[in-house]
């Protein structure tokens, strides 16, 4: 009797452990605001990890509908909505990491990321510009 318990207690821990993943639609917020600024749709395709944003709240008609007229590859003159702003991290133990892999829309400039989960809700997104870096913080929802 004691094996089937441990038996079924393995493979619930399993399930449990396989279910926390980045993939998702996540909630990001306004700087220093309980504000919900997008949704963002985390995913992964060919081994590595990407997202895009595909809605906005909270502000103006006009920045919903920008388009990426910074940037300077594929993306230039291109909706915002929908755009894949991360792009190709690859998994690294516990965390995604990459070079080059997070897009800021407004200015068009790319930084180095590093993405992780801290519990199964909140997803940590950090940019690095050489050693100074900003992590952002994403609810589940």
């Amino acid at each position: 009797m004691m094996k089937y318990f441990l038996l079924l207690s393995f493979m619930i821990f399993g399930l449990n452990s396989f279910s926390q993943s980045v993939e998702g639609i996540w909630e990001t917020y306004h700087e220093g605001s309980d504000k919900i600024k997008s949704d963002v749709k985390v995913y992964i395709q060919d081994g590595k990890l990407y997202a895009k944003i595909i809605k906005f709240y909270n502000m103006p008609e006009a920045e919903k509908n920008a388009k990426c007229t910074a940037c300077k590859d594929y993306r230039k003159n291109k909706p915002v909505v929908g755009m894949i702003f991360m792009d190709g991290l690859v998994q690294s133990g516990e965390e995604w990491k990459g070079d080059a892999v997070l897009l800021d829309p407004k200015n068009g400039k790319e930084y180095d990321g590093v993405v992780w989960l801290e519990n199964e809700n909140k997803l940590a997104v950090r940019g690095y510009l050489g050693w100074l870096y900003e992590t952002k913080y994403w609810k589940r929802k």
